[in-house]
């Protein structure tokens, strides 16, 4: 991914770029999806940045969490976002009791009777990446097949970290190849590559300024959040496979429907 303009911040810009998308619908965080469009695309960052970030209620405690396990001090150290949106090596470096100490005090009190669920949504080999939350937290799973339609389907692929490749380039548009989610046979994974056009701009704000035919993008609702590193991409399949196993192997995969605005 490119850097920032200011190193000490780049871990606060590319959470912020991620961020944007469902922030800019009204989905989750506090209500300025301007500065954080700014913020991301400009590269100038200060700690209104930070109180921005910690305002999400969904994401800002694994910051944190990833961040206190590996002995990271901050929660917006880049290694630390970039395991959270995309994934890490830091993941698997989160000892199972935090994670599970976490997700309990954080949803317990709220779930009540539905905590049990949503505790058999942490298994073994579950990490407290950007897809356990979409699978394992929010309850669009366990309304997918119901009378909802493609409604649970279109969410959680939208909702999830998904990669693809350039194909056109048109304006502060572009045309990515993907591969989409799947619901077949009461089972999760990914369908046959398509194109979908984003959004990697606006009003010349945007957080991909060097796109190229051929780049390899992050996507996050309708916008095209960095370009993806080999190495980025790989690990972004990688953790977002992992989880739809997961998913797909548990009794319950219902989530628990819990505010996180």
């Amino acid at each position: 991914m490119e850097q920032s303009r200011n190193p000490t911040w780049s871990g606060g810009l590319l959470f912020a770029r991620y961020a944007y998308p469902p922030n800019q619908l009204g989905y989750c965080g506090p209500a300025d999806h301007r500065a954080l469009l700014e913020y991301g695309s400009t590269g100038d960052a200060d700690e209104g940045l930070r109180q921005l970030a910690k305002g999400f209620a969904g994401a800002w405690p694994y910051l944190r969490m990833i961040a206190e396990s590996t002995g990271i001090g901050d929660p917006l150290d880049y290694r630390v976002v970039e395991a959270y949106w995309v994934g890490n090596p830091l993941l698997d470096r989160v000892p199972r009791g935090d994670f599970g100490n976490s997700m309990r005090e954080r949803f317990h009190p709220r779930a009540g009777f539905g905590w049990t669920s949503l505790q058999e949504n942490i298994p073994a080999l579950a990490v407290p990446h950007h897809s356990f939350h979409v699978f394992g937290v929010y309850p669009w799973v366990g309304l997918l097949g119901s009378d909802r339609g493609e409604t649970p389907l279109y969410v959680l692929d939208r909702c999830r970290i998904r990669w693809g490749e350039v194909t056109e380039l048109t304006g502060e548009a572009a045309v990515v190849k993907s591969r989409p989610l799947s619901w077949e046979h009461g089972v999760l994974g990914l369908g046959e590559p398509r194109v979908e056009t984003a959004r990697w701009a606006t009003d010349g704000y945007g957080f991909a300024h060097d796109l190229a035919v051929g780049d390899h993008v992050s996507l996050h609702w309708d916008w095209v959040c960095d370009k993806l590193t080999d190495v980025q991409l790989n690990a972004l399949r990688s953790y977002t496979a992992r989880q739809l196993s997961i998913t797909n192997g548990q009794k319950s995969s219902s989530g628990v429907a819990v505010a996180l605005r």
